[in-house]
């Protein structure tokens, strides 16, 4: 982990001591900020006379289905809520998208439409977890094929790149608007783009594999929510251009399970072409379940509505909650208790094979497992960015006492999991590679490591491909909130790549080195967007990964470029 505390001089001889390292002495100016107008603000962002402007008769925008108004927020036109789709209520379940019904006269588009149902959000329950995240889970309904817009200009003969973001949340749970982080004016306003995020089904609604029950009729249901986000994509190519986009000009990206999907957007033939660079942040879940494998949990869940094949048809009138109590119950006989000597969090390796909600090979939409063995040849021109952040899931959040942690403790740890003599070969790899993480830190990192592993499994298969650059970064910043407890969490660099570190104070704490980092990582992330080449004067050289090499971007205080920088911390894990 590179501290913030090193100073200039020790940063300079770990350099040569790792080699093939590069280092920004230079900090952002605030003039890439001010190129698109306006005045400077404490934070950094331009002002205005009227912060808000809402009018009747401004920020109108034309769609194929009716004209749509918004408002203004610094001189960014946003529209919240617009339908990219029908309801997916009553006969649309498990339906196809079907097409917005046409309204007459300019629709109101201020406010955020409805979210996929989904279950309880457990982190409400802790009161640290809650406070650093602040979600917006909104208000739930099956008319959800909703998309939100912000944009720096109307009908202005302009052609901006578009950043097209997916939400996390797994298969389950989440919403295009839960996370602040996930506002887009300050992407727009630093990179001229437009950037839309969105909503779809989740869960059962999105993911049960009915075709053995309903046969034709249902043959989509297994992948109905990954060809949601197919929709979308259809509606910015034929929309965005009203909104000052470019629909030649498309990036995907998400984290978590919006990095999954972008994996599985990748592989599957009705979204080849609508989009042009992806980023897969946190969610490098390679592969998808067989159908054979989705098939068996539907039929598990179907039992317990009492539902068979001359039946199927009621599946469409279930009221969700019972439809959700009994995947729920469905679920709790498939799912083996994790093991007591596991690593704490989800193991990437091994998420395709667990039953559950997510994509599903059917032979339509997802004709292969992607990224099973190789990179799909569907996306093969389309550039790669991908990445995780150091600690992921296993932090400090609601745990006071973490960093109290003895090296005793970690060997112990560790040992459970992979026995006490290559347990201690894999502390000392980590040590090596982390000289200055506390105990707790040290767990943490390992216990992320199928996470890292998998985005540098990604990253290869891309290179092997031969056709688009593939770049890995890895996002090391550390909190300062709740005395850096929560460390590099999972979710932390969303509000840096939007350039929202100001926007999310209780994730960042909003001071000068979490804003200068948001606007190194903001702008890459355009650059990215629009060339497929993350590199900008404010990064050092970000070279592609190679076969046999493996460069990253690490950011932190001091972004730092190495080679094959944890290779040993994987070598050590997956030793045999």
């Amino acid at each position: 982990m590179i501290s913030r505390k090193l100073n200039r001089r020790s940063l300079l001889q770990g350099a040569a001591a790792l080699g093939g390292v590069a280092l920004v002495e230079t900090l952002p100016s605030l003039a890439q900020s001010t190129a698109q107008g306006g005045a400077v603000g404490a934070t950094g962002r331009p002002g205005s006379r009227d912060r808000m402007a809402v009018r009747d008769t401004s920020s109108i925008a034309e769609t194929a289905h009716g004209k749509v108004r918004g408002f203004q927020r610094n001189n960014i036109h946003i529209f919240r809520g617009i339908p990219y789709g029908g309801s997916t209520e009553g006969v649309g379940r498990f339906m196809p998208a079907s097409k917005p019904k046409p309204w007459a006269g300019i629709r109101s588009a201020l406010y955020y439409g409805p979210v996929s149902p989904h279950g309880p959000r457990s982190g409400w329950a802790n009161d640290e977890n809650a406070f650093l995240f602040q979600w917006n889970d909104g208000v739930a309904g099956e008319d959800m094929l909703r998309i939100n817009v912000w944009t720096p200009g109307l009908n202005d003969g302009k052609k901006r790149t578009v950043m097209f973001w997916i939400h996390g949340g797994g298969y389950t749970s989440g919403s295009g608007q839960e996370l602040m982080a996930y506002e887009g004016e300050n992407l727009c306003r630093r990179g001229d783009v437009v950037v839309v995020t969105m909503n779809h089904r989740l869960n059962a609604l999105g993911f049960l594999n009915l075709a053995d029950f309903g046969g034709e009729r249902y043959a989509r249901s297994a992948n109905i929510g990954m060809s949601d986000l197919v929709a979308a994509l259809e509606w910015v190519r034929d929309n965005i251009s009203h909104f000052g986009g470019d629909p030649g000009s498309v990036m995907i990206f998400g984290q978590s399970g919006g990095g999954g999907k972008v994996s599985t957007l990748m592989g599957m033939p009705a979204a080849k072409g609508l989009f042009h660079r992806a980023a897969v942040q946190s969610g490098s879940m390679l592969g998808a379940q067989s159908s054979e494998q989705s098939a068996e949990f539907a039929a598990a869940v179907l039992k317990q509505l009492d539902i068979s094949k001359d039946t199927i048809d009621k599946i469409q009138s279930v009221p969700y909650e019972k439809l959700s109590d009994a995947a729920n119950t469905a679920l709790r006989g498939f799912r083996r208790p994790p093991a007591s000597n596991a690593l704490p969090g989800p193991n990437y390796s091994t998420f395709a094979s667990n039953p559950g909600w997510g994509p599903s090979v059917d032979g339509i939409d997802l004709p292969r497992s992607p990224w099973a063995d190789q990179a799909p040849p569907e996306s093969a021109d389309v550039p790669l960015l991908v990445g995780n952040v150091l600690n992921e899931f296993n932090t400090g959040m609601d745990k006071p006492d973490c960093f109290s942690m003895t090296t005793e403790e970690l060997y112990r740890k560790v040992g459970s999991v992979f026995g006490s003599e290559k347990g201690k070969t894999v502390v000392d790899a980590f040590q090596a590679g982390h000289p200055r993480a506390n105990p707790f830190q040290l767990w943490t990192i390992l216990s992320a490591h199928s996470v890292r592993g998998a985005a540098i499994r990604q990253a290869h298969m891309k290179a092997e491909q031969g056709v688009a650059p593939a770049y890995l970064y890895w996002f090391q910043w550390q909190t300062p909130i709740l005395d850096g407890r929560p460390l590099a969490f999972h979710c932390a660099d969303i509000s840096f790549c939007f350039d929202n570190a100001d926007v999310c104070e209780t994730m960042t704490g909003a001071g000068p080195t979490a804003l200068r980092l948001s606007a190194r990582m903001g702008q890459a992330w355009i650059n990215f967007a629009k060339t497929g080449n993350p590199n900008h004067a404010d990064l050092p050289n970000w070279q592609p990964v190679t076969a046999s090499k493996v460069p990253t971007m690490i950011f932190d205080d001091v972004c730092v470029a190495v080679n094959n920088v944890d290779d040993k911390e994987q070598a050590a894990v997956h030793a045999v």
